[in-house]
Order: structure tokens, then sequence, then C-alpha cells
């Protein structure tokens, strides 16, 4: 007989009788419950919910329950181990920045990924991957080449059982395809100053237009560039003071802490997609 600590995560139109419906499989499985969070939308009708359970005697019997219930309550769900590491490809082009923190925090235990490989259209980054002994796999990209170093990565994927990628300051846009392949399972992260400071050196234009706050965004990936369900953000205060150096240093130190804190959340299972939104039981 097996006992483990699950967390659940569900979502389904709003009723009455979820919460007692979905605790009383938990205690039926033998489970204790020991961390619940629930949110009812109430511009979409739809209930969200978070719950995590120890001592689950039979998790296949709550398995079923759960299946049972998916089909009375038009439920989509998922069941996993609490703590599980995910198995986690990083994407990324030059900057270094997001990538060491992320392999860092991973070694140490502070982040529940497995990072089976780094992805970068450069080879700048291979000696960060092999310090960290983290299989690096350069894929060049070209407009010629794109269709190819996209099937290389969806290989990649598939070989790796990989169920989330991240890209850590990874400087190219994903495919429509590569996109619909992958549903909520790329995390992007980027500076806040978009739309206002599109293009090259957005920190010497945001200099050059006196910003007092920098920022960075952290969103699932989809095909509509950079307006993917947000999962975190962050600001930090500047001043006029502050040299195009000094800001371009702060926005990569808010981008490190918001991509982490995006990584974690979603892989504890703490982040529910809500349409166009998030919500974060964090």
């Amino acid at each position: 007989m097996t006992r483990s600590e699950l967390v659940l995560t569900l979502s389904c139109p709003d009723q009455r009788g979820i919460v007692h419906a979905i605790s009383g499989a938990i205690a039926q499985a033998g489970g204790n419950i020991t961390e619940s969070q629930q949110f009812g939308d109430v511009d979409s009708g739809t209930f969200l919910m978070r719950v995590q359970a120890e001592q689950i005697a039979h998790p296949d019997a709550l398995r079923a329950s759960l299946a049972a219930l998916a089909d009375e309550l038009a439920m989509t769900w998922s069941l996993d181990e609490v703590g599980r590491p995910l198995r986690t490809l990083i994407m990324a082009s030059r900057e270094a920045h997001c990538l060491s923190d992320l392999l860092f925090r991973a070694r140490e235990g502070l982040l529940p990924i497995d990072v089976v490989g780094v992805v970068s259209n450069h080879p700048d980054l291979a000696p960060l991957a092999e310090f960290y002994r983290v299989p690096f796999h350069h894929v060049p990209v070209t407009s010629q080449t794109k269709p190819d170093a996209e099937a290389q990565l969806l290989r990649l994927v598939q070989e790796g059982a990989v169920e989330l990628v991240v890209l850590a300051r990874y400087m190219q846009i994903l495919s429509d395809d590569i996109c619909r392949a992958l549903p909520g399972r790329v995390i992007n992260i980027h500076h806040s100053f978009l739309p206002s400071f599109k293009g090259a050196r957005p920190y010497a234009q945001a200099h050059a237009r006196g910003v007092k706050l920098i920022g960075a965004t952290a969103h699932y990936v989809t095909p509509d560039l950079d307006e993917g369900p947000i999962i975190e953000q962050d600001v930090a205060r500047v001043t006029h003071a502050d040299s195009v150096a000094e800001l371009v240093a702060q926005g990569q130190d808010v981008e490190r802490r918001v991509l982490a804190r995006a990584v974690r959340w979603h892989a504890e299972h703490r982040v529910l997609l809500n349409g166009s939104k998030t919500v974060v039981f964090a």
C-alpha cells in the first residue's frame, strides 16, 4: 500500500458542492488535506482549486474518483506528487544572468526542477552549462534554418520527456506551431518596458526618457508575441542618477527574481490557467 503526499489542481464551472466533493474523495482515499486554496472567478464563472494531501493510502482509488467527478462537474484536473522535480529544458542566447540563476537554484534544491539540457542559438553559454554538468545543445537559428531548428527542439523535448521549457533570455521568437505544441509548458521572461520601448537597447531608451521604475514580466508563451498569460511581475525604483549600465544591472536582477518565482510556482503546480489570465496560489 503506497502512501505519498499529492497535489491536486482543478478547474471547472463554478457550482455548489465542489469543495465537499473533492474533500470527500480525498478522505475516502485515506488522505489528510494539508493545504487548500480556491478561487471563484465571477467574470468567467470558473472555479479553480489547489489541494495538497498526505497519507493517501489508495492513490488509484483517488484517481478513479476524480475521473468520475470530472465527468460530473466538467472538471479539468491534474494529480502529481508533491516536490517531484519537473524535467526542464532551458533556452538562452548570450545573456547568462537568468540561466546561471536557474541552474544554481536547481542544483541547490531551491527549485523543484530537473534541468535535462540547455539549448542556445549561440555557443557562448556552453562553459556555464558544462560547469553545472548539464548537456548543452547549440542549435543555430537563421531564417533559412528555423524550421529545422524547431524540429530539433521538439525532438529534444520528446526524447528528454521534457515537461517545462524556460526561455531564460532566449532572443528568438518561437513559431506558432511550437507554441501550440507546448501549451502552458513554456515560460518566458522579458523587461516590462513593452510596448513603450521596443527594439534594440530598451534600457538606453528608458534612460533617455527618465523612467522611474523598471521591471520584468514572466508569462506563458502563446502565438501572440509577449501577450501570454502573466505569471509574475516585479519592479525596482530607479532615479536620474542611475546610468544605463546601472539600469541594465538592476533590470537583470529583477528578471532573475521574477523568472525564478514563476518557474518555482509552475513546478509546484501553483499556477492555473484561467483563459487569458492565471490564478497563482502562491
